[in-house]
């Protein structure tokens, strides 16, 4: 499903394998970072900007890869920006602007840009979930809910901490948070604007609120 190699000293790097509306598998580096103090000293952060369709975006990366992705006037604006970074094109901002670019076309994109994520287990234990939703698929809160508790082997887990941890999602889109439905197939909450969240799903013909077992063995049955 996925593999990573892990080196201790500071950060962790890995790749995760995406699955794409066609079913198939491709690779995508990813970084896992908890935030720590060490870590945010090695890591300068660079922003740009880029005009969507659907809105003002505004990136971030780091050496590593790209760590945030937020629509102008989101509720969460720049969560995980640095207050000390420079506006600066480098190479994980201009593959996410060529993957945004692919992606508003109305095509797939047929690769990632290299993502550093930060934050709590939890998190990134969804946001690991959250990136193997295929492309033009949905998934619910209660769904994602359940294959956490699978996976950490626990009765239950909770739909409204799962909808915590999606709408704290540092890379819209790209991790694609919008892709997260009600149990009744309901757009619900989204941080960029449920009106953006509409149209993202429409931009992807979306099946909505089916459940679903795709190739990475995340189990979305009832």
């Amino acid at each position: 499903m996925r593999r990573i190699v892990f080196f201790f000293s500071v950060c962790y790097y890995g790749t995760v394998r995406i699955c794409g509306r066609d079913g198939y598998l491709r690779n995508a580096s990813v970084h896992w970072g908890s935030g720590t103090r060490n870590e945010r000293m090695c890591r300068m952060q660079y922003i740009s900007h880029y005009q969507s369709p659907v809105g003002g975006i505004l990136l971030a990366a780091d050496e590593a890869g790209l760590t945030g992705l937020w629509f102008e006037g989101a509720k969460y604006f720049a969560d995980q920006l640095e207050p000390a970074h420079e506006e600066k094109d480098t190479p994980a901002l201009e593959a996410a602007k060529r993957w945004l670019a692919l992606y508003f076309s109305g095509t797939e994109p047929d690769f990632l840009p290299p993502i550093h994520l930060k934050g709590s287990p939890f998190r990134l234990a969804v946001w690991e979930i959250l990136q193997k939703i295929p492309y033009g698929k949905t998934l619910t809160y209660g769904e994602i809910a359940k294959e956490i508790a699978r996976l950490k082997g626990l009765p239950r887990m909770s739909a409204q901490a799962v909808g915590g941890a999606v709408g704290h999602n540092p890379i819209s889109i790209v991790i694609p948070c919008h892709r997260v439905v009600g149990t009744d197939g309901s757009l619900t909450e989204y941080a960029g604007g449920v009106d953006r969240k509409a149209k993202l799903l429409a931009l992807e013909k979306a099946e909505e609120g089916q459940g679903r077992k795709n190739r990475e063995g995340v189990s979305n049955e009832s």
